[in-house]
């Protein structure tokens, strides 16, 4: 018997959701809780699972349309008679969400070349591997197979993280390298654009869009920029992470350090964890941390809730936990609600600093640089002074000139690199 694939309710305020991407075609073979197709909502993107096995008999609604939640965008038959054979794709366009000023004369547009063409050769390929298409098409890029990269997503699909783990490691022991690694994200390829062509912005894209210019209009933005000598650190983590992986299954970032260290001002300074309210502050009782992520096809900021009570090794977990979650578009939509202070890092990506705009109704974000080794001088107990070479790092705090003065961010500030130069926290 026929399943109908519906557009879910991804929380209690969302009531439509745009179809991004469909991951399998009519005709093709759908496991029950297999990643069926993609979505966009004022929250989060999302994979959507199959409510059932079978065959994908009917898309009903094409990527790129929005509908309200619980319509039917597809079906599924059960893969008995007539039903296995490939159908055609019979996509219905529904109302889309735009304007109705919106060109109805546009054609549709081309199918990617690089991403269409090989499909069926991919899915052969890899049919024994749980992976997402992005995972897929990177393995293609870095002629890398599947099985041989070990999955630790639900039921050992191959997660993102997974394959650059894999890559990173296969270079490592291929040849050492005499400088220091690329970032990660670095081998993420740049998406494939056409010079000249016009295309349309995602639906993620003008929701940032849409919140960066509300933020703009309505914090009155100022940043400080301090400057951390983070040398103690970098040594901490360079001694322990091979040992705090092995024991907790977790890599040692630098990420809890600074969310830990910003914990710490926030206690001190609550102000800077509030938010406007009218004519009235509201000061929060915990700390919930906004941590961006860099995402492929844009940004998300899930939060990790009442941070203030977390361990440093829970820190640690709950970020690993929202940063792969928010990679594999299984966050939900109450987890990228609540924040009351926001960190985010473009120093991952090589800048030296950043000026980030407001995580609305935050009143303040926290920018970390890239961490490099520069010549500082240095005083010892007895005032003499000396050229040494350490690791620095740069925090920019952009904040709301309306409730926090000046002072209070630089004294912020002052509390959070003091905290991060002398650090003697247990790690673990």
């Amino acid at each position: 018997m026929p399943t109908d694939v519906v557009m879910p309710q991804m929380g209690e305020s969302i009531f439509e959701g745009t179809i991004t991407k469909w991951l399998k075609k009519p005709g093709d073979k759908v496991q029950r809780d297999e990643p069926l197709f993609e979505i966009s909502t004022d929250k989060v993107d999302a994979e959507i699972p199959a409510p059932a096995s079978g065959i994908l008999q009917e898309i009903k609604v094409s990527e790129g349309n929005t509908v309200q939640v619980n319509t039917v965008v597809g079906v599924i038959g059960d893969g008995s008679g007539a039903s296995a054979a490939p159908l055609p794709a019979k996509v219905a366009a529904p109302v889309p969400a735009a304007p109705a000023s919106a060109k109805k004369e546009a054609p549709a547009p081309p199918p990617a070349p690089a991403a269409s063409a090989p499909r069926d050769e991919r899915d052969e390929e890899d049919s024994d591997v749980r992976s997402s298409p992005l995972v897929r098409k990177l393995a293609r890029e870095h002629n890398v197979d599947l099985a041989r990269v070990s999955g630790t997503g639900t039921g050992g699909r191959v997660t993102k993280q997974d394959f650059l783990d894999f890559v990173e490691h296969r270079t490592t022991d291929a040849a050492p390298v005499a400088s220091a690694p690329a970032p990660r994200q670095a081998s993420t390829p740049a998406p494939a654009v056409i010079p000249g062509e016009l295309v349309p912005m995602s639906q993620m894209r003008k929701i940032i869009a849409q919140r960066m210019i509300e933020s703009r209009r309505t914090s009155a933005h100022v940043h400080c920029m301090f400057e951390v000598d983070m040398t103690r650190i970098v040594n901490l983590r360079n001694k322990l992470k091979n040992g705090f992986e092995q024991r907790y299954g977790a890599r040692l970032t630098f990420m809890p350090f600074f969310v830990r260290a910003a914990i710490i001002a926030l206690q001190q300074y609550p102000i800077v964890n509030s938010s406007l309210e009218g004519d009235s502050v509201r000061y929060h009782k915990h700390v919930n941390a906004g941590i961006a992520v860099a995402l492929d096809w844009g940004l998300i900021v899930p939060v990790l809730k009442n941070a203030d009570e977390l361990s440093f090794l829970g820190l640690q977990r709950g970020i690993t936990d929202l940063g792969e979650r928010a990679r594999t578009k299984k966050l939900l939509p109450t987890d990228v609600e609540g924040s009351t202070f926001t960190i985010t890092n473009p120093g991952q990506f090589g800048a030296v600093f950043g000026l980030p705009i407001i995580n609305q109704p935050n009143a303040a974000i926290m920018g970390v640089g890239g961490i490099t080794k520069q010549p500082l001088v240095i005083t010892d107990k007895d005032g003499a002074d000396s050229i040494a070479i350490r690791s620095v790092v740069h925090l920019t705090l952009g904040y709301d000139h309306r409730i926090i003065d000046g002072a209070i961010a630089d004294q912020f500030m002052a509390v959070l690199k003091k905290t991060l130069e002398s650090w003697s926290e247990e790690v673990g």
